[in-house]
């Protein structure tokens, strides 16, 4: 089995066609130095032949800075695996036939800044997702050469300086879509007014768990919230052992409503939101705040409940700033996401790895679908599943400080949890995917 390395469509094909009669070849997919050995690179055919794939990766290792070694394991693909940066690692085996096709159909399109390999993955999972091919196996080696923590590469995506390449992305993605007869039809829009609740217009829902050095500050944000209607504060203590319930104790506010999770529930942050949202204190909106950031303003919440009664949606996504734990701005800035748009924001959301923040939900709307009952990727399950059947109003002034420090529950996770947080976010897109594809 060949080797070569993509630098773009139009030298691949070239390349393909220059070899016909190879079933198989190994693509590098960057420009790092690999270690790979013949035996690997012949297991590697022998199990592109025996499976049949269109395309085949596998788990590797990679060399650190003092010379050792640190396994790094790939995931399974699905059909919600469509983020533009899943990890199939430096190295793949594409099937000659298929991938020659491909380069032929997209070779005139505009993919660019990653030299079309987007578009040509996209391709290949089009002529059959179970003809991908993950191997568990560690079958090469690769020199690390980027050291950040989970937390310091998260917003990656996102990053302002990167909207030309995922301008580019978007296009391959929407066509895609479009093949697969799973764009979102039409969405409906809610009459606010219609809702009968407790009595408020509006509940900041803060799930939190041992969070004692962040509550006070989250809490406090939140009752500063001017507005001319009545809002309460929902804090759901998911049994706290660190000081959070006796800090929480010391605030004499009747606006604060505190639900304790009791010991014998094991909840996620998603079933704390539930317990938020279907608790007769509930308001008629829900605004999301996290339990160890701010909002950005006293006007937060009334900019958010505008919008509703502006666009008739049933959720509402503002736009946050990272910062330091101290709220000094941090890399990359303002998280807009600037790639929603009124048409094409509910299919491109299944690409993006994120919403943004804060959320906000039409509390009718929350608990007909409610959260799953996780702690990673539950806000991101709901937010597909009403942007995919509701009208969604977005503000792209930030709202919000997203507070970047040590304890994160993301801020430095193992590649092995980061794998099970993007499997089960690929997972959820896979079932909004095929509801979509479902709907007459």
């Amino acid at each position: 089995m060949l080797l070569t390395r993509f630098t773009g469509l139009k030298a691949l094909a070239d390349f393909l066609n220059q070899h016909p009669e190879e079933r198989h070849v190994a693509l590098l997919l960057s420009d790092k130095e690999i270690d790979i050995t013949s035996d690997s690179l012949r297991r590697m055919s022998d199990l592109a032949a025996a499976s049949g794939a269109y395309l085949l990766f596998s788990n590797y290792d990679e060399i650190l800075e003092d010379g050792s070694l640190e396994h790094h394991p790939v995931i399974t693909y699905q059909l919600g695996s469509v983020r533009d940066d899943f990890d199939f690692g430096p190295l793949v085996v594409i099937d000659t036939e298929i991938a020659a096709k491909g380069c032929s159909m997209l070779i005139e399109r505009d993919s660019n800044m990653d030299g079309g390999w987007y578009a040509l993955r996209l391709y290949i999972a089009l002529q059959g997702i179970d003809r991908i091919v993950n191997v568990p196996e560690f079958l090469y080696r690769i020199r690390r050469i980027d050291h950040r923590k989970s937390g310091e590469k998260q917003h990656d995506y996102v990053n302002p300086a990167r909207r030309d390449y995922q301008i580019e992305r978007e296009k391959d993605f929407l066509h895609y879509l479009k093949q697969l007869n799973a764009k979102v039809g039409e969405r409906k829009s809610i009459s606010p007014d219609e809702c009968i609740t407790a009595g408020v217009m509006a509940s900041i829902v803060i799930p939190v768990r041992n969070r004692v050095r962040t509550i006070l500050d989250a809490v406090n944000s939140a009752l500063s919230q001017k507005a001319d209607f009545d809002y309460n504060v929902i804090v759901v203590d998911n049994q706290s052992t660190d000081g959070t319930s006796e800090a929480l104790s010391t605030i004499n506010d009747s606006r604060l409503i505190v639900i304790a999770v009791p010991e014998n529930e094991n909840l996620g942050i998603g079933g704390c939101w539930n317990k938020a949202i279907e608790s007769e204190h509930c308001g008629r909106f829900a605004v999301q705040l996290d339990s160890d950031d701010l909002y950005s303003s006293p006007d937060t919440l009334s900019t958010i409940i505008n919008k509703f009664y502006e666009e008739g949606c049933a959720m509402v996504v503002g736009s946050y700033t990272l910062t330091d734990f101290s709220l000094n701005p941090i890399g990359p800035g303002l998280i807009d996401h600037r790639e929603w748009t009124d048409e094409n924001g509910p299919d491109n959301a299944l690409r993006i790895n994120g919403f943004g923040a804060p959320r906000a939900f039409f509390t009718p709307v929350a608990r007909k679908f409610l959260f799953p009952d996780v702690s990673y990727g539950e806000d991101y399950a709901m937010c597909l599943a009403v942007s995919g059947e509701y009208k969604v109003g977005r503000i792209y002034d930030s709202l919000y400080c997203c507070r970047r420090w040590e304890g994160n529950s993301d801020a430095d996770l193992s590649v092995g949890q980061v794998n099970a947080h993007n499997f089960y976010k690929d997972f959820v897109r896979s079932m909004e995917m095929r509801r979509r594809i479902s709907q007459p």
